[in-house]
């Protein structure tokens, strides 16, 4: 299994970006897969999460309303559309997918792909 997070990158505040996930090694076929955020020196959250079997989703509520989750399952992408991007949305992100639990969205999930940095400054 391999995760491969892009779209990462320098924005203002305010910008938007978006950032794919590529999944191979496994179909996405009723699992969880998602996005978390570690900013330096804090600790690691969930952003969030899409169920691929019935299209459920979380949000951390630091990004509700400005972010939006999205899978194309044919092509086995994950993409997270981010908006209204503040300074505290710097971090890097991950991508990671939960095989045996549909609606975990937690830092125990099964894979996790490299981070991809995102820097939201002016």
């Amino acid at each position: 299994v391999q995760l491969q997070a892009s779209g990462g990158g320098l924005v203002q505040p305010g910008g938007s970006l978006r950032l794919s996930c590529v999944a191979s090694g496994f179909t996405f076929d009723d699992y969880a897969i998602g996005w978390f955020r570690q900013a330096p020196g804090k600790e690691r959250e969930g952003v969030s999460c899409i169920s691929s079997g019935d299209g459920s989703t979380y949000y951390a509520d630091s990004v509700k309303g400005r972010f939006a989750i999205s899978s194309d399952n044919a092509k086995n992408t994950l993409y997270l559309q981010m908006n209204s991007l503040k300074p505290e949305d710097t971090a890097v992100y991950y991508c990671a997918a939960e095989l045996h639990r549909p609606h975990y969205c937690s830092g125990g999930m099964d894979y996790w792909g490299k981070g991809t940095q995102v820097t939201v400054s002016s």
